[in-house]
């Protein structure tokens, strides 16, 4: 009798231990994998703090303000961190946005970035319906907007009777456009950009600044012409009137100025 009651003991120890082993094993579960959270959470933590974008420098952008550009750029929910934009714009540049021909994304440091934006070459634009349509150096119109940006000129004169995008302006003198790219280039060249080029029926030119309007005239002696705007606009501002530059030469240097009324 006394060795049966001790082998039902022994069975009941070995039960209990048996019973308690998947607890521990549960346990133990749930330490590894309490574990694992609290690591992805100090990673994430981590990589959301230290590569939180605070500093970003914007390039080569005139019809978009920085703004404009950082909240096209720096999109969704982890837009401002550095980490998953350098995987995001990773030899990718964004296009297919007005005006621009594309953007690329520098990651500088952990916290900086800098976007580059590369705009569309625009040679000016002209007013047709109530919209700005803006063409490049040989006259195609590559964007239409309702908004003027500064810094393209608005040219006038020009007579077409429709406008098409994509596609050249219909103008009767495609030598225009020639004439365009290099008053634009020259008043590059002197830091005197202008609002306004206004062709007469004979091509002869006004630059338009203001309330200033520069008679160049014919296209002879142009970068004489041009060469002087430097000297002379800081000395106009704030008038109204019309400079005449047109019979100006390099031997002739006549130059008056008629004030508006």
């Amino acid at each position: 009798m006394m060795r049966k009651r001790t082998e039902k003991k022994t069975i009941k120890k070995k039960n209990s231990a048996i019973a308690k082993m998947p607890d521990i094993r549960t346990k133990t579960n749930i330490i590894i994998v309490l574990g694992i959270l609290n690591v992805l959470l100090v990673a994430s933590y981590f990589v959301l703090t230290y590569y939180a974008v605070k500093t970003v420098q914007v390039d080569g952008n005139k019809h978009y303000s920085a703004e404009e550009i950082k909240a096209m750029v720096m999109t969704g929910y982890l837009g401002d961190n550095s980490l998953y934009l350098s995987f995001k714009y990773k030899n990718k540049g964004i296009e297919d946005i007005p005006f621009i021909e594309t953007m690329d994304v520098v990651v500088q440091s952990n916290d900086a970035i800098r976007i580059n934006v590369y705009e569309k070459a625009l040679a000016g634009y002209v007013q047709y319906l109530g919209r700005y349509m803006y063409f490049d150096n040989e006259g195609v119109v590559v964007e239409a907007s309702k908004v003027a940006t500064k810094g393209i000129p608005q040219v006038t004169g020009l007579e077409f009777d429709h406008v098409v995008l994509h596609k050249k302006l219909p103008v009767e003198n495609n030598q225009i456009f020639q004439n365009i790219l290099t008053i634009t280039k020259l008043l590059n060249k002197y830091d005197v950009l202008c609002d306004k080029i206004q062709f007469d029926r004979n091509y002869n030119v006004m630059l338009g600044y203001d309330a200033v309007m520069v008679n160049i005239g014919a296209l002879e002696n142009l970068d004489e012409k041009l060469m002087q705007l430097p000297q002379i606009l800081p000395s106009l501002a704030g008038e109204q009137g019309t400079l005449d530059l047109q019979n100006y030469t390099a031997d002739r240097k006549s130059v008056t100025f008629e004030r508006g009324k």
